[in-house]
């Protein structure tokens, strides 16, 4: 809320320095866990410019579980709204390509009739930034437990073993010393938590510079000859591109033009129509593919761009960040608490840093599709004779195959599977394979659970609470009381779901399933195992 902090120190379990969509998550699913905590930023609000502008749909199931998901929805993209790619020369001329996706209504149908785990609960969402932070700051300032500091900075730390001692400076310059048990960096690509710490970050840098125009138009979309679509990439000597915002009236226009060029001139060029432009802002961004060497020093832990950066071709960078958000909240209550074990917060870096990796990867396969399209544009690709019309089929028959990894990230943002030491192990457990696009359910161990719709039209996703959940599957789902037993014993969350489903327990394989609070499956069999205790250490880290 907005009281003044406490002098001196003010004493909260969490410190989250940053409050972009990452830190905000955090925040939220801490407080739902009944955690309190400090978030501050040094912004004193959302700037409005186009940064990310798609919640994928794993990123929407955990919004679903925050209460956040219709709001979301509402606030976005209309679900009638075209999803349709277009690479163009002009926007004048007929697209090269069409590539057609079902719009935001059409997936949420696609989902309702599914029953084999293949689709999730929630479709992707577009929804731009600077719309999705106020809703988020929103329901932050009616969170008792979080305490919302704008326009404030982190100005140094030290840690022990029993905390973080944090200086804070305000809009007057006054600052404030601030105790925590724990400090999480969620500040972005130049993230003084993480610069602090001396952790470097590892891969390829400053790959290539953009110029980013911010414009208004109320008729783009209706008087362009090539006819709607969300994105126009173009087949031009400037690697352009337009993409359209969650209004329907704001978009940015992307080009290897310098800032300084007559970018109005060439917008206009590019889409070779009349229409009317007001352009907001312009801005240049480099493009990287850089991963933090590490994710945790002591009790101070990154997240988001503070760890991971991508070029955002697949939508994975802040929706990587949203999953390290879930990841380690439910991680951070339940050591707060008491039944997390010394191992369960070693088992974020150890959960988290191979999905940034993977995403780097996933990222890096997009961008390299998108180049190797574009490097068979040649002067000429306009022109009305054989050489154009040779040039344009070449580019065509490129984007068709390429330009998809860019949109069909489905395997990314759903089949990651963690190793940690707090996930079960299984035999028969399916590699993790470098498949970005075709995502294939599994509920082995570390997987997230696929969604199942059951019998009475719920979602089982919706019936699984804070702690642990057990699924009894099937109508002759076996006793789990060796495993209910070890759980109360040890004094940590567990619910027990009887799911009559058969269908349930053929997508999940096992008839007893182990959901994590983050709905990651920790483990499953056909019989209680014969440790139970044993099985709660690990899967809690050595807690309990």
């Amino acid at each position: 809320m907005t009281s003044p902090i406490d002098a001196p120190p003010h004493e909260t379990p969490v410190l989250i320095v940053g409050a972009g969509p990452v830190g905000l998550t955090l925040a939220l699913d801490l407080a739902r866990r009944n955690v309190p905590c400090l978030l501050v930023d040094q912004s004193e609000g959302p700037r409005f410019l186009p940064k990310m502008e798609r919640c994928n749909a794993r990123s929407m199931e955990i919004f679903r579980r925050l209460g956040l998901a219709e709001k979301i929805k509402a606030a976005g993209y209309p679900g009638t709204a075209t999803m349709d790619i277009k690479v163009v020369t002009n926007l004048s001329d007929p697209p090269l390509l069409h590539l057609r996706y079902p719009t935001g209504d059409q997936q949420r149908q696609q989902i309702a009739f599914s029953r084999d785990g293949s689709q999730p609960l929630e479709a992707f969402q577009v929804i731009s930034q600077y719309t999705l932070e106020p809703l988020l700051r929103a329901e932050v300032a009616a969170t008792k437990s979080i305490t919302a500091r704008y326009g404030w900075q982190l100005m140094s730390f030290v840690q022990d073993d029993q905390g973080v001692s944090a200086v804070l400076q305000d809009l007057q310059g006054a600052q404030h010393e601030v105790r925590s048990r724990y400090l999480v960096g969620c500040d972005g690509g130049r993230s003084t938590v993480r610069k602090a710490l001396d952790i470097p970050l590892e891969g390829k840098g400053n790959l290539a510079e953009a110029t980013q125009v911010f414009f208004r138009s109320e008729n783009l979309l209706e008087r362009v000859p090539a006819g709607p679509a969300r994105h126009y990439y173009f087949a031009d000597e400037h690697s352009s591109g337009i993409v359209g915002q969650d209004d329907l009236k704001h978009f940015f226009f992307s080009t290897r033009l310098p800032p300084d060029a007559d970018l109005k001139a060439a917008l206009l060029a590019a889409v070779g129509v009349d229409i009317d432009v007001q352009i907001i802002a312009v801005s240049t961004w480099r493009q990287h593919l850089l991963l933090a060497k590490r994710y945790r020093d002591g009790n101070v832990f990154l997240a988001g761009d503070a760890c991971h950066l991508v070029i955002p071709l697949g939508g994975l960078g802040m929706n990587t960040g949203v999953g390290d958000a879930t990841d380690l909240a439910w991680k951070l209550a339940a050591t707060l608490k008491g039944w997390g074990g010394p191992a369960l917060l070693d088992s974020y870096e150890a959960d988290r840093r191979p999905v940034g990796a993977r995403n780097v990867a996933a990222s890096t396969y997009a961008t390299a599709g998108l180049r190797e399209w574009r490097s068979h544009v040649k002067p000429g690709i306009r022109n009305d004779d054989e050489e154009g019309r040779r040039i344009r089929a070449t580019v065509a028959d490129k984007a068709r195959r390429l330009q998809r990894r860019t949109h069909e990230m489905a395997s990314a943002e759903l089949g990651y599977r963690y190793t940690s030491s707090v996930v079960a192990s299984e035999p028969s457990t399916p590699a993790d394979t470098d498949n970005k696009l075709v995502y294939v359910p599994s509920a082995a161990p570390g997987f997230r659970l696929p969604h199942v719709w059951l019998d009475e039209g719920e979602a089982l996703h919706d019936l699984l609470g804070l702690g642990y959940s057990l699924l009894r599957l099937g109508e002759e789902a076996p006793s789990a009381e060796p495993l209910v037993a070890a759980f109360s014993a040890a004094g940590v969350p567990l619910d027990v779901l009887d799911i009559g489903s058969e269908r349930a327990r053929e997508v999940y394989g096992r008839a007893l399933v182990l959901v994590r609070p983050d709905l990651h499956v920790a483990w499953r069999g056909d019989v209680a195992p014969a440790d139970a205790a044993a099985l709660v250490r690990q899967v809690t880290g050595g807690g309990g």
